[in-house]
């Protein structure tokens, strides 16, 4: 039986390096192809201030952000995304597919960070105004796995070392564990057999 997948939000999480866009871009191919009306988009990012916060987040240059700093930027990128995009589509029946949504910043700022996370829960209501993903798609891999994708310098948060990314990946696996809406998908899975895995579950 197919899954109404109409004003249904649908995000994809993991660490840096899983393939989460390449999935986003493939489900809303998906999708569009099956005829539904779908907006995808990303955070940090997806509105003209989320991009302009993207940078600042992301650029090498801001050594001395601080936890705290990170994760309130964070924090209004997911404000602006929410008023401006996923709850408007979600409301005239778009089905919303994102890289990345609340639980980043549970697995990142929280475990990665060590910001207490009823913080960022309350942070995360407030922003997005109580809404949750339908379903969450986590992409696991090992973090030796994923570090060993980067290709070059990699962005402020793709430098963090090898114990920063372990801690996030137990983070969104402990997270995943509590929240039944999280499906975990093996990463190591090729790229089509992700996308296989994803639609099988939305019967899409």
């Amino acid at each position: 039986m197919k899954i109404d997948l109409h004003g249904q939000l649908i995000v994809f999480e993991g660490l840096d390096f899983t393939g989460k866009t390449t999935q986003v871009r493939l489900l809303a191919d998906r999708l569009h192809k099956a005829s539904f009306r779908v907006t995808a988009t990303r955070e940090p990012g997806g509105t003209t201030l989320g991009e302009g916060v993207r940078e600042v987040i992301l650029s090498n240059e801001n050594t001395k952000l601080l936890p705290l700093s990170e994760l309130l930027l964070f924090i209004t990128c997911r404000a602006q995304l929410s008023s401006e995009v996923i709850e408007p589509a979600l409301a005239s029946g778009h089905t919303v597919v994102s890289s990345r949504f609340r639980l980043s910043s549970l697995a990142y700022q929280g475990y990665g960070r060590g910001i207490d996370l009823d913080l960022i829960r309350r942070l995360n209501e407030i922003a997005t105004v109580g809404r949750q993903p339908n379903v969450t798609f986590l992409i696991d891999l090992p973090a030796e796995v994923a570090l060993a994708r980067k290709r070059g310098e990699g962005d402020r948060i793709e430098q963090e070392d090898l114990a920063f990314y372990r801690r996030v990946r137990d983070g969104y696996l402990e997270l995943a564990r509590a929240d039944s809406h999280v499906q975990i998908i093996d990463g190591t899975l090729s790229i089509e057999k992700i996308a296989e895995q994803v639609a099988q579950h939305l019967a899409a």
